[in-house]
């Protein structure tokens, strides 16, 4: 068995629409820069109120993914 070893980013997504599509929002732009993505969790909500009413939704989310195995070199 392979132990699991993960790391823990934040991310902040934001949508007119709803609180699911501030979340599929940071998800999605996350995967195009971030590999083995398992797990998030939403930390905080909030919204923007214009002539009061809901103008965007913004979630603040702590995303999980699993490091790799390989060694790879962070110097030039």
């Amino acid at each position: 068995m392979t132990d699991h070893v993960y790391r823990l980013i934040e991310v902040v997504g934001s949508s007119p629409a709803s609180v699911e599509d501030a979340i599929q929002s940071a998800i999605a732009k996350a995967s195009k820069t971030i590999r083995h993505i398992r797990w998030f969790e939403v930390i905080e909500t909030r919204g923007q109120v214009e002539d009061g009413k809901v103008a965007y939704y913004q979630v603040t989310l702590k995303v999980g993914f699993s490091l790799e195995d390989e060694e790879v070199s962070l110097r030039p």
